[in-house]
């Protein structure tokens, strides 16, 4: 069975990296798709585990080559998800989730038509630039400057197919997991996991 790919995309800071973390430690068959980048690794970060950490003219090389499902710039360094990985990834049917921005979710839309959206808001504006700032990461231009950019990116909701607010952790978590779990069990999936089953149940005797 194909696993399903899954896009989660929200505004710096609004929680998705933690959501998403989080999901994965829970279920095993959910794997998440390590991005490359060209911006310097922070505190903690492993390459290989959090990002593929490359230069630029390793990046523009595999740009080029067509080696990536998306990429993009964001905060002047380039993101991309290597296409090969997330195929096997899928074949061996695991679900894969892609933590992305939304311009890198409409080049997958574009290539990969199956993957079901998720957007993850903040309850309010407020609360984004508290989160930012309790992060400790980055300095106030930068604070300021992803605050100005997080109108533009919320703007786009409307391309993807569910919507969560993190006000509560444990409960946008419980929501994302439903998602998940409720596109396993969808007709499209399981009429052909369960096809002998079906037969059975409805042969005549």
């Amino acid at each position: 069975m194909m696993g399903n790919l899954f896009i989660v995309a929200a505004p710096s800071g609004a929680g998705k990296t933690s959501l998403v973390n989080a999901l994965i430690a829970q279920h095993a068959e959910i794997k998440l798709s390590v991005s490359h980048t060209t911006r310097p690794p922070r505190e903690g970060e492993i390459n290989g585990k959090d990002y593929h950490f490359v230069d630029q003219q390793t990046f523009s090389a595999m740009r080029d080559a067509g080696e990536f499902l998306e990429s993009a710039t964001v905060f002047d360094n380039s993101y991309g998800t290597s296409s090969a990985a997330v195929k096997s990834l899928l074949a061996d049917g695991f679900d894969v989730i892609l933590e992305i921005d939304w311009q890198g979710a409409q080049q997958v839309r574009n290539n990969f038509q199956q993957a079901i959206g998720i957007f993850i808001l903040p309850p309010s504006k407020a609360t984004l630039e508290q989160r930012l700032r309790h992060r400790g990461q980055d300095n106030e231009d930068v604070i300021s400057r992803r605050m100005r950019d997080a109108e533009n990116e919320i703007s786009h909701y409307v391309e993807f197919d569910y919507i969560i607010v993190n006000d509560d952790f444990e409960q946008a978590l419980t929501s994302l997991s439903s998602i998940i779990v409720a596109q396993r069990h969808s007709l499209a999936i399981q009429k052909n996991i369960q096809a002998d089953l079906i037969a059975e149940l409805l042969a005549q005797r």
